[in-house]
């Protein structure tokens, strides 16, 4: 049966102070902060205003996330991540001053040809809304996990001109978010603005089933009888909803990413990137790589790591998986990201007779 295997960055199984200490403040190791319920799970979030003992043993904390980070579902079988600050946290704070991702973080960078030294700022969780003027019914609304642009001291003009926003509107725009104009003899400078080729970065982990309430495996119970010690049981992966929700997305962010000059990396687990490949016509392995391409996939494993039972576990093992997109008229035919869209094996007639023989119709309509 399903368990989970990690709560708030340590294995269940680790009966530590500092695992246990870490469950009672609810906090995140991997982004040295409070859990935040990791994206969309704060629909997971537990009501103790009428359980005062589970809300001491939480330091009284009243409203407490389920602060799952993976799920097992066999005992042999590394864990799937179902949070995605897990997999990377890009956030406020560097990675010297988190914990358990620096491997993560060096690797992605090193894979996104900024020059060393360079300053990469960091923006999360952008929503861009766009409807170009002269193409009527389409519309380009996405939100972005992560882009990385270079920053440094740019002309009041060229961020005038980057942004198509005449100075007098830019500069109040410019103080509201807190960016520093320093005033100069010829002309002005702001610092920190961003210059350069950005890099669209999206985290994407794996989802869980709904669970069975009767049998005490949604999240948030399954969470409150693992901190408890009590028996548990996890709900399972939802595999299918994972991919739908990839697929939808990574052909576009890629596009828009390539347009601006630029490059998108998905970064993901082992375990959902061999779903996937399993599942689709995608062949992951002929995109392994050394160098980036259309389409950019990095993949994070806890290799044996995942057999320990106390401590933080890094996901310290990863790989570049790269290629284009789709044929171009030029090139030859060979594996592309575009089969992620295609049928992994197209089953024989005779497959779907035998399902037909097995049931009579539900109804015959005379047409």
């Amino acid at each position: 049966m399903p368990s989970i295997y990690e709560v708030f960055g340590y294995p269940l199984t680790d009966s530590s102070i500092e695992a246990t200490e870490n469950r009672k403040a609810c906090r995140c190791p991997f982004m040295d902060a409070p859990c935040d319920g990791g994206g969309n799970r704060h629909l997971s979030n537990i009501d103790l205003t009428s359980d005062d003992e589970l809300a001491a043993f939480f330091n009284g904390q009243r409203h407490v996330p389920s602060g799952v980070c993976s799920i097992q579902i066999k005992a042999d079988e590394a864990p799937w991540v179902v949070c995605p600050r897990r997999i990377l946290c890009l956030g406020r704070k560097d990675s010297g001053e988190r914990f358990g991702q620096g491997f993560a973080e060096e690797l992605l960078l090193s894979k996104c040809g900024y020059p060393k030294g360079t300053k990469v700022g960091v923006w999360s969780e952008l929503k861009m809304i766009y409807s170009p003027p002269r193409v009527p019914g389409k519309r380009f609304d996405y939100t972005f996990d992560y882009v990385l642009m270079p920053v440094g001291s740019v002309t009041t003009q060229a961020a005038s001109e980057g942004t198509g926003i005449s100075w007098e509107k830019l500069g109040a725009v410019l103080q509201h978010a807190g960016y520093t104009v320093i005033r100069g003899k010829s002309e002005d400078l702001i610092e920190g603005f961003p210059s350069g080729l950005p890099t669209i970065i999206e985290i994407m982990t794996s989802s869980t089933s709904g669970g069975n309430k009767s049998k005490d495996s949604t999240i948030p119970k399954a969470f409150i009888n693992a901190v408890q010690g009590l028996p548990h049981t996890a709900p399972g992966i939802n595999y299918r909803q994972v991919w739908a929700r990839m697929v939808s997305q990574l052909i576009v962010k890629s596009e828009v990413g390539l347009n601006w000059g630029g490059l998108t990396f998905w970064v993901l687990q082992d375990n959902l990137i061999k779903y996937i490949s399993s599942s689709t016509a995608l062949d992951i392995n002929a995109f392994l790589s050394d160098s980036v391409g259309e389409v950019n996939i990095i993949g994070l494993s806890y290799g044996e790591e995942y057999k320990r039972t106390k401590g933080l576990i890094e996901l310290d093992t990863g790989s570049l998986y790269a290629g284009d997109i789709g044929p171009q008229p030029t090139r030859s035919r060979k594996p592309y990201f575009q089969d992620m869209v295609k049928a992994p094996v197209k089953p024989p007639l005779r497959e779907l007779m035998r399902l037909l023989s097995k049931r009579t119709p539900t109804r015959v309509i005379t047409v």
